[in-house]
């Protein structure tokens, strides 16, 4: 089989082994070393995708990872495929298959270019007017067909049957990119011995130098003294070399994410990772991502065989392929004249080159001419023939005239380079746009980084060289605490007699630009210049209206080629300058990031991590039922023989009240915090006062967030002066920690104060019921546990068992109560022998379905469950926790919003059903009149529903409107059998004297 656009001699994979591949069905071969789009260029294959919209045949645009168009899906086997791969990126290997997508019943002839023809109907915003009435129709006809017409490939319905790998990594200096400026700032930063990463994402170093054919440096050319470059790097134990690597985010504190590419260039992965996701922090960070070369906007543009200038000439002197045979050009800057002389030196008919300019000049446009090459100043391409693949170019003077068809069967383009300043960007940084070079290049910088070469707007290969190494160099040596010359006098050198194109700039996006035809400008999704003015024209002024109405930038390539156009056709449409229009958001990932590489290990028995408590064996041993609360593992009820979940809850919730019972609290949050400034945290992170809390007694608090809402609650024990031990709920823990650590650094760092969590450090034992001080008396040493020594709501430090303990007297079923906390490595231990003693008294262990009901019993709240983050304080009937003469603690400017203050709030109550046996089902909306007509006013609902066998009936907990003015009115729960009426009564259903919490 042959491979007719290979040209002998040329690119750097020969001498290299056959590959053979097939593309939708039909077999082909290239050359290990190729990209799926030469190999397939090489074979003279140019239509490899339809666009998303208008199913309009499309080819390569670029050979990078900026390619719009050449989308496909990659299959190893049955259970491996996986969509929308760029195939200027996929790597070939022998046996890769490939289908080309978003088209029915094939590629040539797709039904779905139907919406070309009605293309007048799909214009910018066309579904935002079009599918609003009938607004019946929209569940039924709309909405089924526009969601199976959306999308490219075909999400995988098997399941992934790879692995993938995560790595964490510190460095002194990563720098991101590894073309020239990459290069040079890697070298100059690891010849101080500071540890570096370097990172590209493509299979080779040297990005640019691979394919640009007049650099030289240090008296070799680019390609070799890469080459060079690279294996002085390998040489060196401070470095770490990446390729296949793309950095996709540039996060805070110089925290960069990395995925890097394992195996999916090998015919036979084995048991590698496929992917590898590196989250890298460095103490600088380098950005040497290069620049994006723009294409030209005109008539059809999009037609298979029109391409960008630099991906051509990367093809040829990389990969050996001539993307046509008679070429034309059409370009508005020097280094498109660059990728015409190569392919004429190779042989290749360059039928003629077509510029903007009125008057091109310079070394690159002498030498096109010297060597036979038409070049036509002051004209542009109009339009194009052909259908499947361009067949000719239409050319005309600039300032009008008649019209010129020049065959041809590709078309290079270019219309200058756009720095890459996306990580820049990530990294919070402020972009300037730059009037003479109309291109915005990194300005004020927000991390400790820098950007050198191309992505900085350095043009010229000398000074890019010098400013990496300068870059690098100072980089390092900051790092070490040293001062840097940084003049970059020991920068490689550059033979000045040698031309390298590679960052020159044109002019600005959207020359050309025909506002009667289809010239596209977001190639993926069929967004065309006049829909670009179309939007302009519609009242869209910011180019963020302008992206998301005509969707211009949102496809796979995030707009690295069409951005930058529409903002110039924008900008021109409203007669202002480019910079008033504002600037898209350049968000991660800069390309596409599998979900594999991102989930990683966490799927599965992975998927979320599984905690057990110190006793999970023992309660798994006796027979316990688990749920998953948070990522917890908690016994949810202990059944004995014989017993559904119901009888062996109502044993539990009655043994606990004769008795007494045990139950694992070591799920709760627990933090101490610590300082001289302790309580005057507490002051201000919680509703309650604690400057005049002893040591040795607790308190409930309330936390808020700055709105006013219940945030989290827990009892908090003050152990002395200058520490307290703070319990949070157990789904609570993290975020409580975070909430309280982000305060404590950006509201009040003035304050001297540590926070540690310590929520795995002590396992917790609740012991509670009326035998709970008989059961751990003969346990406990070095604590006095009478009532008048330690009374309700108090902690003691001291033993149990031998082992050390913080006992708190404190309660969440309204009985007398303990919980013992004590080191989680004797939380087990210590739990069987008290256990033994509670066997003695009758004692049951309880779980949580016990623990809930007894807790509501009394009235007791849960965050989350009974609040649902629009629930204040006062909701909650729990004015009492609110410091009155405080004046200052988050929450507290909330708590004074006039809506928060309104008559008419949900508020928490309590509810009985006239008939006793019925359970209310949670989440059950609340009426006032079950016979009014529907849609019905809900005026609250059930938080929290349960069968007390305590109290001989059902309870419930609800929050209504007004409720705590409601007391003994009668409300109604609609349910599809019928209305259950309900009587709002107080919350507290057991006890409501609260006599024995004391015994």
């Amino acid at each position: 089989m042959t491979q007719p656009f290979r040209i002998p001699g040329a690119g750097r994979l020969t001498p290299a082994k056959i590959a053979r591949f097939t593309f939708d069905g039909k077999a082909y071969t290239g050359l290990e070393g190729d990209t799926l789009a030469s190999a397939l260029l090489a074979n003279g294959v140019h239509l490899v995708g339809r666009s998303f919209k208008y199913h309009r045949p499309r080819g390569f645009l670029s050979a990078g990872a900026e390619e719009p168009n050449a989308l496909v899906e990659i299959s190893r086997d049955a259970t491996r495929r996986t969509p929308n791969v760029r195939a200027t990126v996929q790597e070939l290997y022998d046996g890769l298959a490939a289908q080309s997508q978003n088209r029915w019943p094939s590629l040539g002839f797709d039904v779905g270019a139907v919406n070309n023809l009605l293309s007048p109907f799909l214009s910018a915003g066309f579904y935002y007017k079009t599918f609003m009435w009938p607004k019946a129709a929209w569940k039924r006809l709309y909405e089924p067909n526009i969601r199976a017409a959306a999308g490219l490939g075909v999400a995988p319905e098997e399941a992934d049957p790879d692995h993938y790998a995560a790595r964490f990594a510190h460095c002194d200096v990563l720098v991101v990119g590894g073309g020239a400026a990459g290069l040079a700032a890697a070298l100059a930063a690891a010849e101080t011995g500071v540890r570096v990463i370097l990172c590209d994402e493509q299979p080779e170093f040297g990005g640019a130098l691979r394919y640009e054919s007049g650099a030289r440096i240090e008296g070799l050319d680019g390609y070799s003294w890469a080459r060079q470059a690279v294996e002085k790097l390998a040489a060196m134990d401070n470095v770490r070399l990446l390729t296949r690597t793309t950095a996709f985010g540039y996060y805070a504190q110089n925290f960069v994410g990395l995925t890097e590419r394992v195996t999916d260039h090998l015919a036979s992965p084995g048991k590698a990772p496929r992917e590898r996701l590196w989250q890298v922090r460095a103490a600088r960070v380098v950005l040497a991502t290069g620049a994006i070369e723009r294409h030209m906007v005109f008539a059809d543009n999009d037609r298979p065989g029109v391409m960008l200038a630099s991906a051509a000439r990367a093809f040829l002197n990389e990969y050996g392929v001539a993307v046509g045979r008679t070429i034309g050009v059409y370009t508005a800057n020097d280094s498109a004249y660059a990728a015409a002389i190569d392919l004429k030196k190779a042989g290749v008919d360059i039928a003629a080159i077509v510029d903007l300019r009125d008057d091109p000049s310079g070394p690159l446009v002498e030498q096109a001419r010297s060597l036979g090459i038409e070049v036509n100043p002051g004209r542009a391409v109009v339009g194009v023939g052909g259908r499947q693949r361009v067949s000719s170019m239409i050319v005309q003077p600039t300032g009008g005239g008649g019209k010129r068809t020049i065959p041809i069967d590709a078309l290079l383009v270019s219309a200058g380079w756009t720095p890459s300043v996306h990580l820049f960007s990530q990294s919070r940084g402020k972009v300037a746009f730059d009037a003479g070079s109309q291109r915005f290049l990194p300005g004020l910088y927000a991390q400790d980084c820098r950007s050198v070469g191309a992505c900085n707007g350095t043009d010229g290969l000398a000074e890019t060289l010098n400013e990496a190494f300068a870059a690098g160099e100072a980089a390092a040596k900051a790092t070490l605490g040293e001062t840097s010359a940084g003049g970059g006098g020991n920068a490689p050198k550059v033979d000045a007699s040698e031309d390298w194109a590679g960052g020159m700039l044109g002019s600005a996006p959207g020359a050309g630009a025909d506002t009667t035809v289809k010239a596209f400008v977001d190639f993926q999704n069929d967004v065309t210049a006049k829909d670009i003015r179309q939007a302009v024209r519609e009242g869209m002024r910011s180019i963020e209206h302008v992206k998301r109405f005509t969707t211009n930038g949102m496809a796979t390539d995030q707009g690295k080629t069409s951005n930058m156009h529409g903002l110039a056709i924008a900008a021109e449409t409203l007669g202002k300058e480019i910079p008033e229009v504002g600037l898209t958001t350049f968000r991660a990932p800069y390309t596409p990031v599998t979900f594999g590489a991102i989930v990683n290990h966490a799927r599965h028995e992975l998927f979320d991590p599984t905690r057990r408590t110190a006793t999970h064996g023992w309660a798994e041993a006796h027979g316990a039922v688990f749920e998953d609360v948070g990522q917890w593992k908690r016994a949810w009820y202990f059944p004995r023989p014989g017993e559904d979940m119901h009888a062996a809850v109502n044993r539990e919730c009655v043994t606990v009240r004769r008795s007494a019972g045990l139950f694992d609290a070591s799920t709760l949050g627990k933090i101490e915090v610590v300082g001289p400034d302790a309580a005057a945290f507490m002051e201000l992170i919680y509703t309650n006062p604690w400057q005049k809390l002893e040591p040795g007694r607790c308190r409930y608090g309330i936390m808020l967030r700055e709105d006013g809402f219940i945030y989290d609650d827990g009892v908090v024990g003050r152990l002395s002066d200058d520490r307290f031990h703070v319990t949070t709920t157990t789904g609570g823990a993290a975020r409580v920690m975070n909430h309280m650590e982000d305060y404590l650094q950006t509201e009040f760092p003035h304050l001297n104060v540590w926070l540690t969590s310590i929520s795995e450090q002590w396992a917790v034992i609740a012991v509670q019921g009326p035998k709970s001080r008989d059961i751990l008396a003969p346990l406990v040493e070095g604590i006095d546990l009478s009532d008048a020594a330690m009374p309700h709501m108090s902690v003691r430090e001291g033993s149990i068992c031998g082992v050390p303990t913080r006992l708190f007297r404190m309660s969440f079923t309204g009985e007398r109560g303990f919980e013992v906390n004590v080191p989680a490595d004797y939380g087990q231990a210590v739990w069987e022998a008290i256990w033994a003693e509670g066997e003695k008294h009758g004692a049951c262990a309880y779980g949580t379905e016990a623990m809930h009901v007894l807790r509501a019993e009394k009235g007791y709240i849960i965050v989350g469950q009974d609040t649902d983050g629009t629930v204040t304080p006062n909701d909650a009937g729990l004015d009492w926790a609110v410091g009155k003469k405080k004046t200052d603690f988050v929450g507290i400017r909330g708590l004074k919003r006039p809506d928060l203050l309104a008559p008419g709030r949900k508020q928490l109550v309590g509810l009985k059903t006239v008939d006793p046996k019925v359970v209310l089902e949670e989440g059950a909306q609340i009426v006032q009149d079950p016979n009014q007509p529907i849609p019905m006013k809900m005026i609250g609902h059930v938080t929290s529903s349960y069968w007390s066998e305590n109290c001989g009936r059902s309870i419930a907990m609800a929050v209504v409107a007004g409720g705590h003015g409601r007391l003994g009115e009668t409300l109604h729960v609609p349910m599809p059998d019928g209305s259950i009426a309900v009587e709002i009564v107080s919350a507290v259903f057991f006890d409501e004297t609260g006599e024995r919490l004391h015994g």
